[in-house]
């Protein structure tokens, strides 16, 4: 096994990321030390029963004091407050790190709280399922997933080149981005298709109680596959939408736009331009790298 890159390794935040990186680093060896935190006792307790760490504290700060590398894992609204809980903490060269995908607004909570000598680099891994909680990780989530940072001004080069290796070694591929550019992207490719489920999946549970019924009960592929995104964690998407709204809205206001176009083609017979329209967005999702494959859950 290969000289650990860091010596102590704080995750504040158990969930599915903050499980699926201990387990990834325990078995990769990226570490000599894992300090786990988190705000629930009884998510904490999960944990150690799976063994994801060294040192288990409901106190932030304590996992942070003398860690080389300290990556929050927490919902995005709850950053700021995490990065003043562990401030005081923070050692000189330590790198400071998110998964957060909302990147202008954790750079705004965290980055006043960041001490001089700290390294801050914002970063969010491209990787998550519909699953939370410290059993939902697996070692191998971050295979050939996108890690994009969005580094901010003087952010040292020796440091952010440190962090992308340790990713690279969890699996990842690394790009970087402007924060506003991010949360642009973000919005239309992750943060509007579960907003999109989550209101189809409110429109079925609004319908008269026998027909809901039905709707569960004879559920294809169509339905059960893209609301999966629905049962994702609900704090979590609530922060997303209140941290990313400018970007959402926008993309809101398009994606209506768009509804009232196939809408009118419908309501008046206008077979043309919706062949048109689902070839042009056929070949579209077929580029989508590694989604058409031929196995259960588009092979995830």
């Amino acid at each position: 096994m290969s000289k650990p890159m860091f010596e102590n390794i704080a995750l504040v935040g158990i969930g599915l990321i903050g499980s699926s990186l201990a387990r990834v680093i325990r078995r990769e060896g990226l570490a000599r030390h894992i300090a786990v935190a988190s705000r629930s006792a009884e998510t904490l307790k999960r944990a150690k029963e799976l063994k994801l760490g060294d040192d288990y504290t409901t106190d932030a700060r304590k996992a942070a004091r003398g860690a080389d590398l300290i990556i929050v894992s927490v919902p995005v609204g709850a950053c700021g407050a995490v990065a003043e809980e562990i401030q005081p903490a923070l050692m000189n060269g330590a790198i400071l790190t998110d998964v957060c995908s909302a990147k202008s607004s954790v750079i705004a909570q965290m980055q006043p709280h960041v001490p001089e000598g700290v390294h801050f680099i914002p970063g969010h891994p491209l990787a998550d399922t519909e699953k939370s909680g410290p059993d939902a990780g697996f070692a191998d989530l971050f295979d050939n997933r996108w890690c994009i940072f969005t580094p901010v001004p003087d952010t040292d080069p020796d440091a952010l080149e440190r962090l992308s290796e340790f990713w690279r070694r969890c699996g990842a591929n690394i790009d970087t981005m402007d924060p506003q550019h991010h949360d642009m992207t973000l919005a239309i490719v992750s943060h509007l298709p579960h907003i999109i489920a989550y209101n189809i999946v409110g429109t079925a549970d609004d319908l008269q109680s026998a027909t809901k019924s039905e709707v569960i009960k004879y559920s294809a592929s169509g339905f059960r596959d893209f609301t999966r995104l629905a049962a994702s964690d609900p704090t979590m998407w609530r922060d997303v939408c209140l941290d990313n709204k400018d970007a959402i809205v926008e993309m809101l206001v398009r994606f209506s736009e768009n509804l009232s176009f196939l809408q009118r083609a419908i309501r008046w017979g206008e077979g043309g331009k919706l062949f048109d329209l689902f070839t042009r967005t056929r070949a579209v999702r077929r580029s989508v790298v590694g989604q058409d494959v031929g196995l259960a859950d588009f092979g995830r």
